[in-house]
């Protein structure tokens, strides 16, 4: 039998890491939507008793039997100073898919977001909050150097997590030309463009459109910012300075919902 190439060995072990990945997701509102979620694999519920009574709803129909655990001994491997209300679920990370499925134009505006090394996961659950709201196909970022799906982040993504995409890519510059072939206009924010972003939007009306921000202070890399169709600025009030790279894009995705409908 002939040997399997070393690509081949290398990502089938690979896949069977990810496969056995596990995180821990916490606080009442992010388990409460994890395990109401059908998608998500539950492997263990710990719980306080005052927390099993608060969701004592979707319990009954996880298929998950929960742990009663002592509020001041709660057997949980948590970053200390982590907000748990008493309610810890572990699970995998969610698959989501194929970009080309979940990315593909249809029915109403095909909005992304597209993050190059946002690694904070508060800025990213807060990101993935603001394009569940706006309606987005995806939130999109590289495997590596950016927000792993961690319990600060469903945390923050306030069970966001459970229903918006959060597609983690080998390469983001791939991915950008993919959908740049499935008729994509990608937008990257940076500050010094000399393009607003409503003008650039309103000129593309409701076809496809990437939203591309880069972490706070390096911002885009050059060959994100290269691939880019666009770079476009959030207009500013003087010399203010910069937004929070979520508040910015909440904004962007904001811009693009009303560019959308004009």
């Amino acid at each position: 039998m002939a040997k399997k190439p070393t690509w081949v060995i290398e990502k089938e072990r690979a896949r069977r890491a990810a496969a056995a990945e596990t995180l821990w997701l916490f606080g009442l509102h992010a388990v409460r939507d994890a395990l109401a979620n059908p998608a998500r694999d539950k492997l263990r519920l710990v719980v306080t008793k005052n927390a099993a009574d608060k969701l004592s709803d979707v319990i009954a129909n996880a298929g998950v039997t929960p742990e009663i655990a002592d509020p001041r001994k709660f057997p949980v491997p948590l970053e200390p100073g982590a907000v748990h209300q008493g309610a810890a679920l572990e699970t995998r990370p969610l698959d989501w898919g194929k970009l080309s499925d979940l990315c593909a134009a249809g029915h109403g505006p095909a909005r992304v977001v597209l993050l190059d090394r946002v690694t904070d996961p508060h800025n990213a659950g807060a990101i993935l909050r603001s394009a569940e709201v706006f309606g987005a196909r995806a939130v999109i970022a590289p495997h590596r150097h950016s927000a792993p799906e961690t319990g600060a982040l469903a945390k923050t993504a306030s069970g966001a997590l459970e229903r918006q995409p959060y597609l983690r890519v080998p390469n983001l510059a791939r991915a950008m030309a993919e959908l740049q072939g499935m008729g994509y206009t990608l937008l990257g924010l940076a500050g010094e463009a000399e393009t607003d972003l409503g003008a650039a939007l309103s000129d593309l009306g409701d076809r496809p459109v990437g939203l591309v921000l880069g972490a706070e202070g390096p911002g885009l890399r050059q060959l994100t910012r290269d691939t880019c169709d666009a770079l476009v600025r959030i207009p500013a009030a003087g010399a203010f300075g910069s937004l929070n790279v979520s508040n910015a894009a909440a904004v962007a995705l904001y811009a693009a919902a009303e560019a959308a409908q004009d």
